[in-house]
């Protein structure tokens, strides 16, 4: 490898937020970097901005620009930017947000000291809207964990316990590579089911309670949802796809302690896929009938997978046994659920 991390940066139209995320990632403190920009084929001048530091920044040198065919979508670009990765190392960052100076250098301490496979910091963020900033900080203890499964058990002990973002950690491109863990062709919640993916791979992990990203939510961004009057159903569809994508990847952790809380994890997630559509029900053209509503619950084991799990065996039954009423029952006492979670 030539360099010891790679900052991989997707662009798609972020003229408007590029010169400020190129400037925090040119100014780390680390220096072996290589700054990998993935060129999705936008229709701006993210690119021409790009190619201005490249000529005229001192470490114009390593930044590389590798152009797609065309407009592939951002998974794609990741699985290129794994591909293509000249670090030891790899950090995603988004082309709309920003890096403290000493994020690079703080997670290779660690990880150096360590050996980690992954290094996670904690982050903030900051949404904006009509000039008025939220900021909301997400910050890990320190910790590390060493062992098989610790770093996935330690992630679904609790839901929302680890970030399902792919930003703000420095991961071993080898060992990436060696599990053949890709981005799925999904333009939502890709990063969450990549990240699924992963944490049983990473059997050496570092959390830092330093506050080292800052994610920008702008609310023109792709990423956020803007408020609509009407909602395709398609959309939607391909969310809970990619929540299905997950509960089959569960089949592949039979035997492991971790996949009762993995089998919750995912569950929870559909809580909220069923919450969103019974909130917005009057937006969403076409409508979901109750059965589809009814489908969206179904658990990824078995019964008799589930009478076998060591531990969190009622919780499993019970979204077993709610995917197995009747569906006007299911809707009614889902909607209960969310309005007392203040979901609907």
């Amino acid at each position: 490898m030539k360099y010891d991390v790679t900052i991989g940066i997707p662009v798609y139209n972020a003229e408007k937020y590029i010169r400020q995320a190129m400037d925090s990632a040119l100014a780390q403190t680390y220096k072996s970097i290589e700054f990998l920009i993935l060129d999705d084929c936008g229709s701006d001048s993210s690119l021409s901005i790009i190619r201005e530091y490249q000529e005229t920044h001192p470490r114009g040198a390593d930044i590389h620009i590798l152009s797609q065919p065309q407009n592939m979508g951002v998974s794609a670009a990741r699985n290129r930017i794994i591909d293509e990765a000249q670090g030891c190392f790899l950090f995603f960052m988004d082309a709309d947000d920003l890096l403290e100076p000493r994020v690079i250098s703080l997670l290779m301490e660690h990880q150096q000291r360590t050996g980690a496979d992954i290094v996670y910091g904690s982050y903030d963020k900051i949404e904006t809207y009509n000039d008025n900033k939220v900021v909301a900080m997400v910050r890990y203890p320190s910790i590390e964990l060493n062992g098989d499964g610790c770093l996935a058990e330690y992630a679904w002990h609790k839901y929302g316990n680890l970030q399902t973002t792919i930003w703000n950690y420095v991961v071993d491109v080898e060992m990436l590579r060696r599990s053949k863990v890709r981005f799925i062709d999904t333009d939502f919640w890709e990063d969450m089911a990549f990240n699924f993916d992963l944490l049983p791979y990473c059997q050496h992990a570092v959390l830092l309670p330093d506050i080292t990203y800052h994610y920008l939510c702008h609310y023109d961004s792709l990423s956020k949802y803007q408020d609509r009057t009407q909602i395709n159903k398609e959309e939607v569809i391909r969310n809970i796809a990619t929540v299905d994508y997950m509960k089959i990847q569960c089949i592949k952790a039979k035997k492991k302690p971790y996949l009762p809380k993995r089998c919750l994890n995912v569950l929870r997630t559909d809580i909220y896929v069923l919450c969103y559509i019974l909130k917005n029900a009057h937006k969403i053209t076409p409508s979901f009938s109750r059965h589809e509503l009814k489908t969206i619950m179904t658990h990824p084991a078995t019964l008799p997978e589930i009478m076998d799990f060591p531990h969190d065996r009622i919780k499993n039954l019970m979204f077993y046994l709610l995917s197995r009423l009747p569906a006007r029952m299911v809707v009614w006492i889902m909607t209960i659920i969310g309005k007392i979670k203040g979901l609907i």
